[in-house]
């Protein structure tokens, strides 16, 4: 058994889902000190003890210690076990805060997970379950995770503050991957939405419509957005209403925005033409800022900053020993040096784990 000696340490909260997902699927131990130490309220917060309590049911055998402050952190994981399973999220953050990283770890558990997750669906902080239906799972099937038991359902939608959502999502078990290439990213075809509110008047969906397409239709045709309207119990706790945006390229590249309302009681009240017009602007922007992934082993940036999610990702796999890799300019040119790389990864260390987190 491994001990806290010869396990990796950080300090700080930055990345402590990262962080423990590769030590899940590397096998390694982590020890997470300073967590928030300086803080007026040092130690966990609630959605990461939740997060680690999700990891605790997924896993058999895992060896959890937090010290009585809470700012200490031992993880030594245990065997992805998998199976069926209901887990409460914190409604301090939504769903797709722990769904991220189930996508990451279910195709290598040894049972088929088959679980219900309940709390906040849509909000301002995370990626919402619609946003990961439309463009995660597109991802999966490409490395070829699909068939009936690859399912992300929204059975109930839930706001902040009170959530009272519910998504069951279930993903079969893959021994091998297949290798995908995405050398041309292609040109944007189409544009799907979703527009979902709950517990105010329907007509706020619509309305969303009409303004995110009033920008949209100026550059492309083929722009379909659905609306979603919840009642009674499936519509959670708390008033709210937002916008997904989804565009799609000729060859399965998709590019992502979203935005929701404030939850109730904080921030003034936004209307829903101000909210369908903003999205669709942070959807043109993505576009502009595309980033995407050359191939199996090279990763293209129009921006790289090695400190944020995506440059720590690369690092942590590096890190974590699951990747070799180098990082070279694109271009000869000193002002294009600044802002392109190319990351090319020279060894997969464990091929049938670290592919998710280079997509």
């Amino acid at each position: 058994m491994a001990t806290q000696a010869h396990s990796l340490s950080y300090s700080g909260c930055n990345f402590l889902r990262q962080r423990l997902v590769l030590s899940t699927l590397s096998g390694r131990p982590v020890k997470i000190r300073k967590i928030r130490a300086r803080d007026d309220n040092p130690g966990l917060r609630d959605f990461e003890a939740s997060f680690i309590r999700l990891l605790d049911k997924v896993t058999n055998g895992s060896r959890i210690e937090i010290n009585q402050t809470g700012t200490t952190l031992y993880y030594q994981p245990g065997l992805l076990y998998g199976g069926s399973l209901e887990h409460d999220c914190s409604v301090l953050r939504g769903i797709g805060y722990y769904l991220e990283s189930l996508l990451c770890l279910a195709p290598f558990m040894k049972h088929p997970l088959r679980i219900v997750l309940r709390g906040v669906t849509n909000d301002q902080v995370d990626p919402s379950v619609d946003v990961l239906k439309a463009t995660a799972l597109p991802l999966l099937k490409q490395f070829g995770i699909d068939g009936e038991s690859f399912e992300l359902k929204v059975v109930r939608r839930g706001m902040p503050p009170g959530g009272g959502g519910e998504v069951f999502f279930s993903c079969p078990v893959r021994k091998i991957l297949k290798p995908i290439q995405l050398i041309d990213p292609g040109k944007i075809k189409r544009i799907r939405g979703m527009a979902y509110s709950v517990r105010v008047s329907p007509q706020m969906a619509n309305r969303i419509v009409d303004s995110a397409r009033s920008i949209l239709n100026k550059f492309l045709p083929d722009i379909y957005i659905y609306t979603d309207h919840m009642k009674g119990i499936n519509s959670g706790k708390s008033p709210g209403f937002g916008l997904s945006l989804v565009a799609e390229t000729t060859n399965g590249t998709f590019l992502s925005a979203e935005l929701a309302s404030n939850p109730q009681g904080q921030g003034t009240a936004m209307l829903p033409e101000d909210l369908g017009r903003n999205c669709a602007r942070l959807l043109l922007e993505e576009i502009y800022r595309w980033t995407w992934e050359v191939d199996v082993s090279h990763y293209r940036t129009a921006q790289w900053e090695p400190t944020g999610t995506a440059g720590m990702w690369v690092l942590y796999l590096h890190k974590w020993q699951i990747i070799s890799l180098r990082v070279k300019a694109q271009s000869t040119s000193p002002q294009d040096r600044k802002h392109a790389v190319w990351i090319r990864v020279d060894a997969w260390t464990r091929p049938t784990r670290a592919w998710l987190y280079y997509s």
